[in-house]
């Protein structure tokens, strides 16, 4: 029977997880099992008759005998390092780890025993550890984190770190058991909030950005990311929501967004500059190249550094103006000074606006210096020209008649229009009563159109410059062909004499170019006019439009005065005007400045003519620009 119990003793020994040793009343072992071998790395054969002490770190050792001997007077079952965690066992490769031990007092035959359960606890600290670790670094994160219960209806929150109740300006006690949804207070209508309510229901992860609102009623923008907790069966349990405070950055961003709109929408020089101080903020790279400064040399400047004609008296008297509610924005023309010391003449807009907290003016200056120098240039041009064309007509006789030509064109082409307009001018003032209104209508009508006439000759005068210096900016784009010869067919509609029509082109609806359309449609509406103004009355003009894999081919068909054969030659010089045509208003270049534009488009200009019986002018123009 002793030998049966002897072997369940045994059995059960081994079978349990714990460390077992078994100890006599002079802390001698004399019985330990294998999980206590494999906790403290010796062998039972090493274990057995060796003191306790052998499994006790040596600082321990003093008071370890005081207590088994308190222990083995009470005589009671007692568990220890449980809550603790001060009790520690050495392992044989002189490792200690926290233990939680068990002691059971027995007596056998006379002789007391006491046996110890053994759990190393090394684990357990170690998770604990983390989760204290993990729950310090909650608390002292600069982000606000919250972690809400998904089982529960309307998913409240369960927690909220120190960092999220300082952004939200809430207790904790205001927090717990609510929604998220809280911190919008009514706004509601955020795109954000749709994209996070789908992401919950799809329990994902989420992204977004939203517009919150302090205790105080104050606005935050921040970035919330929220990411479900599921546990082993597939179930979310939780969300946890980080949020970062991006309010100064969505400031920065508005900001940006302010200045680069005044930028983009502009051509012309723009200065942004402070309304207290005067200094400049901001300023736009054309005028940075124009004027000679850096931005961060501006940046230590005012706009009196920049105009010498102006003291800060006088400029902040102008300023003044847009104190009054009714004035919008203030212009007035004034010098610059570039960096070089050079000067050049502006016409200045100047507008209040805001920059975050800021006010500020906002500055759209335009360089008229082309304005202001616009006669001079002009009259410079054309006595460049009348020079350039005494010394070619004295090369040749044909220039020479060229020249005879152009001086009567000049002359009058310029001295009609002004007579009519001082006549119309000298009626006007006679016709005074009420029901002279038809009359002064009429010459009001002349001097309308003889304005417009020289405004068209000097147009054409700029044209020929620029295209004598190369100066002329194409600009290509694709278009389709109906919408210029509607245009141009439009124009002409107002010029047309008594009978005159104009025949539309067939089968042009699908026909598109790659070209510079101004210049296609100058060139027709020349060709075009020109039908009209050497055609009689009651006449028909055709317009022409055939297409091939290369090009676009256009025809203006007259049945008009014709050109005679001995100037077919000259017809497209400059200034030039067949003799049946110099008693009919013109300048001669239509024809010089058509042709030129179309060469340089890699097109040709050219025509059938036969006196009194009509022209027939084309154009070849590539389908696309190279």
């Amino acid at each position: 029977m002793f030998k049966q119990d002897q072997e369940i003793f045994n059995i059960l020994l081994e079978t349990i997880s714990q460390g077992v040793i078994i100890v006599d009343e002079h802390q001698v072992i004399i019985e330990v099992n294998k999980s206590t071998t494999k906790i403290f790395g010796y062998s039972k054969k090493e274990l057995i008759g060796k003191h306790l002490n052998i499994l006790i770190p040596r600082h321990y050792h003093a008071n370890h005998d005081s207590h088994v001997e308190n222990f083995i007077k009470e005589g009671k079952r007692r568990k220890m390092g449980e809550q603790t965690m001060e009790i520690y066992g050495l392992k044989k490769s002189g490792n200690t780890f926290p233990a939680k031990i068990e002691l059971n007092p027995f007596y056998i035959y006379k002789k007391h025993y006491t046996m110890a359960l053994i759990d190393d606890l090394s684990e357990k600290k170690m998770v604990k550890n983390r989760l204290m670790l993990k729950k310090k670094a909650l608390k002292s994160a600069s982000n606000g984190i919250v972690i809400t219960d998904a089982l529960k209806p309307d998913n409240p929150i369960i927690y909220c770190n120190p960092a999220f109740q300082k952004l939200t300006g809430y207790s904790k006690e205001e927090i717990l058991h609510k929604n998220c949804r809280f911190l919008q207070k009514d706004d509601r209508e955020q795109e954000a909030i749709n994209k996070l309510k789908n992401a919950i229901e799809k329990g994902e992860s989420c992204q977004v950005t939203l517009r919150n609102y302090k205790k105080d009623g104050t606005l935050f923008w921040n970035d919330l990311h929220i990411t479900p907790i599921i546990n082993n069966k597939g179930i979310i349990t939780n969300y946890i929501g980080i949020l970062s405070d991006i309010t100064d950055k969505k400031i920065t961003e508005e900001e940006k967004i302010h200045l680069a709109k005044i930028f983009d929408e502009s051509l012309n020089e723009i200065y942004v500059f402070d309304a207290k101080t005067l200094k400049f903020i901001n300023v736009n790279y054309g005028a940075q190249k124009n004027i000679g400064y850096t931005l961060e040399a501006l940046k230590k400047m005012t706009p009196i550094d920049i105009k010498p004609k102006f003291s800060e008296l006088q400029f902040r008297k102008e300023l003044a103006l847009l104190d009054n509610d009714n004035v919008e924005k203030i212009e007035f023309e004034t010098v610059h000074q570039r960096k070089s010391g050079s000067t050049y003449p502006v016409n200045v807009h100047i507008q209040r606006s805001t920059l975050g907290d800021k006010d500020v003016y906002v500055a759209i200056i335009l360089d008229i210096t082309e304005q202001k120098n616009y006669t001079k240039k002009l009259e410079k041009t054309v006595a460049k020209r009348t020079e350039e064309l005494k010394t070619a007509l004295v090369a040749e006789k044909d220039l020479n008649e060229l020249k005879t030509k152009f001086l009567s064109l000049v002359s009058h082409e310029f001295k009609t229009p002004l007579s009519g307009i001082l006549t119309s001018t000298m009626l006007l003032s006679k016709y005074t009563k009420e029901d002279q209104q038809e009359k002064r209508d009429k010459h009001i009508k002349t001097i309308t159109d003889e304005v417009h006439h020289l405004n068209n000759i000097l147009t054409d005068f700029l044209s020929i410059e620029r295209l004598d210096k190369g100066k002329y900016n194409y600009k290509f784009s694709t278009f389709k062909v109906s919408k210029v010869i509607n245009e141009v067919i439009y124009n002409a509609n107002m010029l047309l004499k008594e009978g005159q029509h104009i025949n539309y082109p067939d089968n042009i609806d699908d026909l598109s170019l790659y070209q510079d359309e101004k210049i296609i449609e100058l060139a027709l509406s020349n060709l075009l006019q020109n039908a009209i103004k050497y055609s009689k009355e009651n006449t028909a003009i055709d317009i022409d439009v055939t297409q091939t894999k290369e090009f676009t081919i256009f025809k203006v068909i007259d049945q008009g005065i014709g050109i005679p054969l001995k100037d077919q030659k000259n017809i497209f010089n400059r200034y030039f005007r067949a003799e049946n045509a110099v008693l009919t208003q013109g300048t001669g270049i239509g024809l010089n400045i058509a042709k030129d534009h179309i060469n340089n488009l890699k097109g040709e200009i050219y025509f059938e003519s036969t006196e009194n019986k009509g022209s027939a002018f084309t154009i070849e123009i590539p389908n696309t620009a190279e």
